[in-house]
């Protein structure tokens, strides 16, 4: 791509504003839609109509949905795959199979990209892993993701916080059991995975050590991904990631 694309950033919250400011500080032409809210009177073929309206009037690539999981993320998806965008979603990703399987065969009609921001899957610690234990079969995965923050957004820890962990696995090393998964909000900072082999810790990653840059790697990836390049974080991704979760979360409740 001879010029790097420009983006909408659906949302108004922190993370929102957030991006708005790394993307700028990035060198990329920025815009927010903030009002990105159903309606009451509003049908769904309107608000998904009017989303793609306001995307295609800001002449932007690209849509990254700042906004918290639920039934509105796959409207935007909708919106702005049918407005002719690239598409960045945040984690965890709730839709379903059919979802999933209708705005991947969506963004390839169009010839569009359709991201999940898993961020820490371009830590160069986690890439090491990949290249030097993938798939991980005869490996126990394990690890803590702790943030000293609140919930904000009234997600799960496991959900919000363990979709790392798990992103992480299913990348690295899809193929290892899982020894154990804690995650929690309002704890001091701490985001930790490792690998064990017959009792033995053989390798762990402290995700906070080297990470100041990882969004600005992940845009790279994607941008890159839109001149041809392999990108394996799409909603089918997403997608596994959800359902070994939620094998995990029944098989260990909290």
């Amino acid at each position: 791509m001879a010029k790097a694309p420009s983006y909408a950033i659906l949302g108004r919250g922190r993370w929102a504003k957030k991006m708005q400011l790394i993307l700028a500080a990035e060198g990329r032409t920025v815009t927010a839609i903030e009002e990105t809210r159903r309606q009451a009177s509003e049908s769904l073929p309107r608000y998904v109509s009017r989303l793609g309206e306001a995307m295609k009037a800001r002449r932007a690539q690209a849509a990254w949905l700042c906004v918290s999981p639920g039934e509105h993320v796959s409207l935007m998806i909708e919106a702005a795959l049918e407005a002719g965008l690239h598409v960045i979603v945040e984690k965890p990703w709730y839709g379903s199979a059919e979802d999933t399987a209708r705005f991947e065969a969506l963004a390839r009609a169009r010839g569009r990209l359709v991201a999940i921001h898993f961020e820490y899957l371009v830590h160069k610690e986690v890439e090491n892993w990949r290249k030097n234990y993938y798939p991980g079969a005869g490996f126990c995965f394990g690890g803590y993701f702790f943030l000293g923050r609140p919930d904000h957004i009234g997600i799960p820890a496991m959900d919000n916080l363990g979709c790392h962990l798990m992103a992480i696995r299913e990348f690295a090393v899809p193929a290892s059991q899982i020894c154990e998964i804690t995650c929690a909000y309002e704890r001091p900072d701490e985001r930790i995975v490792s690998l064990q082999q017959g009792g033995n810790r053989i390798a762990s990653i402290d995700l906070l050590k080297d990470s100041e840059r990882i969004i600005q790697d992940f845009l790279k990836k994607v941008e890159a991904a839109l001149d041809g390049a392999a990108f394996p974080f799409d909603l089918d991704f997403g997608l596994r990631v959800a359902n070994q979760l939620n094998t995990y979360k029944a098989r260990c409740p909290a």
